[in-house]
């Protein structure tokens, strides 16, 4: 292959890659569903989804869906928010025009689980596919959130620890858990939900 082949094929393919768009939050992951079933929730097909009008919230910010949770179960969950975290790669924050949630991004998926009163009570991230930062998957790390019900901020080196080596993650998921606590507030809030669902 001469030079001039070989540049167009790097070029096609660079090409590719940056029209790259990421799948979608599978809902069934295998992962998810284990870990739902070992927090109690055994029936996937029992969750109703909730859906926030779009004064609440636009479809296309919110990555991810929120459930209410119809089963029983010991630990008294009633709402789940399963969704996806966008971060850039490493450096790639930097560059112009490199929007997260545009597609130019790593992420990782996640799930909240919140008891009746819409606080914090588990967190899990069931599907990480960034490069960087993996360490922010420790169930221990990810305890710290217990508890966050959005009547105090997360701050990231004041009530929630940093880790080195993994900045841009450890913002991104508290950035999102705080946010996503707080919509839940509102969701639940808007017109057309019934009493039972609050």
């Amino acid at each position: 292959m001469n030079s001039k082949s070989g540049i167009a094929l790097l070029a096609g393919l660079l090409l590719a890659l940056w029209g790259y768009t990421q799948p979608e939050v599978n809902y069934q992951n295998k992962t998810l569903v284990k870990e739902l079933q070992k927090s109690g929730i055994t029936n996937m097909d029992r969750l109703e989804e909730l859906k926030p009008a779009d004064s609440v919230a636009s479809p296309d910010a919110l990555q991810g869906k929120y459930f209410l949770i119809n089963e029983a179960n010991a630990n008294d969950f009633k709402y789940i928010y399963i969704g996806r975290v966008n971060s850039c790669r490493a450096g790639g924050c930097s560059l112009s025009g490199n929007d997260p949630v545009a597609g130019n991004s790593e992420y990782f998926d996640y799930f909240i689980l919140f008891d009746t009163r819409k606080t914090v009570q588990f967190v899990k991230v069931f599907n990480y596919q960034a490069t960087h930062g993996h360490e922010i998957t420790a169930k221990g790390w990810l305890k710290q959130f217990v508890g966050h019900d959005s009547s105090k901020a997360l701050q990231v080196d004041k009530n929630i620890d940093a880790i080195s080596g993994a900045t841009i993650s450890v913002h991104a998921i508290t950035h999102d858990i705080e946010a996503k606590t707080s919509l839940l507030k509102r969701l639940l809030k808007q017109e057309g939900l019934s009493a039972s669902t609050k």
